[in-house]
């Protein structure tokens, strides 16, 4: 199989991401239990798929004139998949050549799972797919581990950090782990409700040069312990405070041009969370910023820009 792109083994930037436009988006309620990122808003409900669209269409053309190899694909799932739109959570595609299939916790999210959309993401270029590794076997236990949502990767250090919660499970966790050479870092964290944060990839981003941490949010017992590994990691670690968290200032993601060097993608609502003075010290440390505003995204899915994205590895 092949694919658009370029990656190494232990690096930590892709070049190449997939996403997936949606053609159903709105409010889950299977997901609301355990995303209080996300809002019913019924005002947003008639026009919700369109200003989706809208707002993915306007990330993918500002992360292609960044130098970013975009591969869109279209939602054709059947039935509906509310959520689409978050292929991150379903699947992992790594330098090794593993494509990785992930457990998810709401019976709706599964059905966003469709090899046939790797197949042809892989066509008409130089990318190998060398295994598969089949994880979806954990949703028949009540375990679920969803992707680069549940899991932030450094891939440089081989280390899976990973905030346990509902759709966060140890055991799935060890096995990918196990599978791919990775030490999984595991630890708790609860917003202010003391409720657990749903996805690691809210609180928590790995780039090559900064760390973006909710470190208030991560259990006392735990907090010293990953914001060393952390600093371990020689990198600028920029700490964000429960109300950046709620404003998807965790939720970014660093990806690498070929000639323009790395670029830090961010929605709009995660740019002003962060505020003048952060903003300079992460600018610092990439070479350019794209910020998109996906307001009807993040409002309704609970998610924001990284989210949007599946980083594409897979070498030639």
């Amino acid at each position: 199989m092949q694919l658009l792109g370029h990656a190494t083994a232990g690096t930590q930037t892709a070049d190449a991401v997939l996403m997936v436009r949606p053609a159903s988006f709105g409010w889950n309620p299977q997901t609301q239990a355990s995303n209080r990122f996300q809002r019913d808003v019924p005002a947003l409900a008639g026009a919700a798929n369109e200003r989706a669209c809208a707002e993915f269409d306007a990330l993918a053309l500002q992360l292609r004139a960044a130098g970013i190899a975009v591969s869109v694909a279209a939602d054709i799932s059947t039935p509906v998949c509310p959520d689409a739109i978050f292929p991150n959570n379903w699947v992992s595609l790594h330098a090794d050549g593993t494509v990785v299939l992930y457990p998810m916790l709401a019976r709706n999210r599964r059905l966003e799972r469709r090899l046939e959309l790797i197949a042809a993401l892989a066509s008409g270029s130089g990318r190998r797919i060398c295994r598969l590794l089949d994880l979806t076997q954990h949703e028949l236990h009540g375990r679920f581990l969803e992707g680069t949502g549940s899991i932030v990767f450094d891939h440089a250090r081989h280390i899976a950090y990973a905030c346990l919660s509902p759709r966060t499970h140890p055991d799935p966790l060890a096995e990918l782990c196990n599978e791919l050479g990775y030490e999984p870092c595991t630890f708790m964290a609860t917003d202010t409700a003391g409720v657990p944060i749903y996805h690691t990839n809210v609180m928590l981003a790995v780039g090559s040069r900064c760390c973006v941490v909710a470190a208030s949010a991560i259990d006392a017992r735990d907090r010293e312990r990953v914001l060393s590994s952390l600093a371990a990691a020689g990198c600028h670690v920029e700490t964000i405070d429960a109300t950046q968290m709620a404003g998807f200032a965790g939720n970014v993601l660093e990806l690498r041009a070929a000639e323009l060097g790395s670029v830090l993608a961010l929605s709009a609502t995660a740019h002003a969370s962060f505020g003048p003075a952060a903003i300079e010290r992460l600018a610092s440390t990439v070479n350019r910023i794209v910020v998109a505003p996906v307001p009807t995204i993040e409002t309704l899915g609970g998610g924001s820009v990284r989210c949007m994205l599946a980083e594409v590895f897979l070498p030639y």
